[in-house]
């Protein structure tokens, strides 16, 4: 019996949140071994007054649905990955696109660091386990890993890391990271 279940394929389910225009598509597509599935649309009039540029202003589309990539492991094991769409008039899809993911990497922007405390939140509320990725934008002041911990309110055992979700060795740090802490998690939760 237990060579049948250690042939039975494996996939584990990560989510990628964080606020508008912190990184979620770019940290799918630098790690992602296949093309990322993109539900990205050009920014509209219907944003106006809803969607904050401050610190993006550059930006000219943004997800609407989901972002999808996949990373294999190994034969048999194979890690799916989901982004999240980061505007508020989005969030009714979390629940169904958290739905048995082992964790979640939550991005930041130390611009807009309130941004991401939705993200945080949600999965705070539900016992998710997360790491929090703080994507550091060229340009932008750079703070310690401990002041984005206490800028957040985060407890000592969520990890905290700097990190250029652009750079695909930066995100696959990201995803041990994660993948380690909800191992720890939920062990420990045992």
């Amino acid at each position: 019996m237990d060579s049948v279940l250690s042939e039975d394929p494996v996939a584990l389910k990560i989510l990628i949140a964080g606020g508008f225009g912190v990184g979620k598509t770019t940290l799918v597509g630098s790690i992602s071994e296949i093309r990322p599935l993109r539900t990205e649309e050009v920014l509209s009039d219907r944003g106006i007054g809803i969607d904050d540029l401050d610190g993006v202003e550059s930006k000219t589309t943004t997800t609407v649905a989901m972002d999808f990539g996949r990373i294999t492991i190994r034969e048999g094991l194979v890690v799916y990955l989901f982004g999240t769409p980061g505007q508020e008039r989005f969030w009714f899809m979390w629940d169904e696109l958290s739905y048995g993911a082992l964790g979640a990497v939550v991005i930041a922007d130390t611009r807009r660091l309130t941004d991401c405390f939705p993200s945080v939140d949600y999965f705070e509320q539900r016992g998710t386990p997360f790491v929090v990725a703080v994507n550091c934008f060229d340009g932008a002041d750079q703070h310690s890993v401990e002041d984005v911990r206490i800028a957040l309110d985060l407890d000592d055992d969520v990890p905290v890391m700097l990190c250029d979700v652009r750079r695909r060795t930066s995100a696959k740090e990201v995803m041990i990271t994660l993948v380690e802490h909800s191992l720890r998690t939920l062990t420990s939760a045992n």
